[in-house]
C-alpha cells in the first residue's frame, strides 16, 4: 500500500486542474465516510491483503486494507479479526508492551489500543492533523528567519485543510506509552506526548522543504532516523530537531534499522541497500543481487537483520555487515514482517498472511 500511494499521488498531479478539482472532492467524500465507518467482517481473513506486522507480548497484530485487524496467539497459525472504528487501510503498526499499541493509516488517522489489540480507538483523523498544521504554521509565521518559506508552510497548511482528510501517515514510532512520532505523505509529521490523546505538528521540526514522502522511522537511544522517497534521510539526535544528511541513493527508502553502536541500515527501491557505521554520515553499499524493492526490515536476536523484497526473498544481514540470501525465495511478495514467539517468521502481503515455521526455515538454510 506505500507503494501504490506513491503510484496514485504522481498519477493525480498529471491530471488537468479541473479534472485533479473533481477527483479531489470525491476523494475527500469517500475518506471522510470511512472514517466513520467500522471495519467489515472478512470471511477469509487470512488472505486478505495485510500490509504490516507486530508483536504485542507473544501476541501477533496484523494490519491491512479497509481497517482490517487480525490477531494471532497460535505463532500465526490462525488468525482472528479485531474490532476497528474505521475502514481506512492500515499502512503501519507498533506496540511498546503486550497491552498498548498504535496502528496508522489513510485518512490521516491513528488509531490506540490498551487490550492488546482487541479494540481500537481513533486517536487523530486527518481532519485534525489539517487544523493541526495550520495552527502551527501561522503562530511560526511572524518570527520566522526565512519568511518565504513560512508563507509557503502557511499556504500548504490551508490547501491541506482545504482538501481533506486523504492523506495518509506511513509511518510511526513510540519510545514509551506516552512519546510517539506520526509521519507520513508530503512531509506530514505529528507528536504525541500522553499516549495520542493530544497532537502536535512536527512538520517544522523536520528538514523537509520539498515535502517528501516519509516512509521510515528508526531509533537507536536518544538519536532518531527517518526515511523516505528520492533520498530523503534526516536524523535527530534528541528526537525534534530533525536535519537531513547527505544520502547515498536518489530513490526511495522504504525501512530503516538502527543498529547498535551508531549504526544504520537504509534499504529501498530496486534492491538498494546501504548500511552505515557512524549514524549516517557515511555508507557503504550492499550488494543484494535482487532487482525487486526492498519493503520492510526486522532486527533479529544477535545483532543480525532481516530484510524482505516484493518478490518475496529475504536477506540476512549479519552484524558485521554482510548481506546474503536467507533461506528459499517465498515465491509470494511481501509487505511486512515479524518474528513470532517461538522463532518463526510471519509475513503480510497483497496475498495475505502467512508463517515459515523455525524448521522450515532450518531446512530451507
Amino acid at each position: 500500500m506505500k507503494f501504490l500511494y506513491r503510484a496514485s499521488s504522481l498519477l493525480l498531479a498529471l491530471c488537468l486542474p479541473v479534472v485533479a478539482a473533481q477527483v479531489q472532492a470525491v476523494r475527500s467524500d469517500t475518506v471522510g465516510k470511512v472514517l466513520e465507518t467500522p471495519a467489515m467482517a472478512v470471511p477469509q481473513l487470512e488472505s486478505a491483503v495485510f500490509i504490516e506486522l507486530a508483536r504485542a507480548g507473544d501476541r501477533l497484530v496484523a494490519v491491512g486494507e479497509r481497517g482490517l485487524i487480525a490477531l494471532s496467539d497460535d505463532q500465526g497459525e490462525s488468525w482472528r479479526q479485531a474490532s476497528v472504528p474505521v475502514s481506512v487501510s492500515l499502512t503501519a503498526v507498533q506496540f511498546i508492551d503486550a497491552d498498548h499499541g498504535w496502528a496508522v493509516g489513510h485518512g490521516g488517522v491513528v488509531l490506540a489500543t490498551q487490550d492488546g489489540g482487541e479494540h481500537w480507538q481513533v486517536r487523530l483523523t486527518g481532519i485534525e492533523a489539517a487544523r493541526l498544521e495550520l495552527d502551527a504554521a501561522r503562530a511560526a509565521q511572524p518570527g520566522a528567519t526565512d519568511t518565504r518559506a513560512a508563507d509557503l508552510r502557511v499556504q500548504l497548511a490551508e490547501r491541506l485543510l482545504a482538501e481533506g482528510p486523504d492523506k495518509p501517515f506511513l509511518a510511526l514510532h513510540f519510545s514509551d506509552a506516552g512519546h510517539g512520532l506520526v509521519v507520513g505523505a508530503f512531509g506530514l509529521a505529528f507528536r504525541t506526548e500522553d499516549g495520542g490523546h493530544s497532537w502536535r505538528s512536527a512538520v517544522g521540526q523536520i528538514e523537509n522543504p520539498y515535502g517528501m514522502h516519509i516512509y521510515a522511522i528508526a531509533r537507536e537511544g536518544h538519536t532518531w532516523y527517518l526515511g523516505g522517497e528520492q533520498g530523503f534521510l534526516a536524523r535527530a539526535d534528541n528526537g525534534r530537531d530533525f536535519r537531513q544528511l547527505e544520502s547515498p541513493y536518489e530513490g526511495t527508502y522504504f525501512t530503516l534499522q538502527a543498529r547498535a553502536g551508531g549504526g544504520l541500515l537504509l534499504a529501498g527501491m530496486k534492491g538498494h541497500a546501504f548500511v552505515s557505521s557512524d549514524r549516517g554520515e557515511s555508507f557503504a553499499p550492499l550488494a543484494s543481487r535482487a532487482g525487486a524493492s526492498f519493503s520492510d526490515s526486522i532486527a533479529l536476536p544477535g545483532g543480525d537483520a532481516l530484510l524482505s523484497n516484493q518478490a518475496g526473498m529475504l536477506f540476512r544481514l549479519t552484524a558485521a555487515g554482510h548481506l546474503a540470501p536467507f533461506a528459499q525465495p517465498l515465491r509470494r511478495p511481501v509487505s511486512g514482517l515479524t518474528q513470532a514467539p517461538d522463532g518463526g517468521l510471519v509475513f503480510a502481503g497483497f496475498t495475505g498472511l502467512f508463517r515459515l515455521a523455525p524448521n522450515d526455515i532450518t531446512a530451507s538454510e
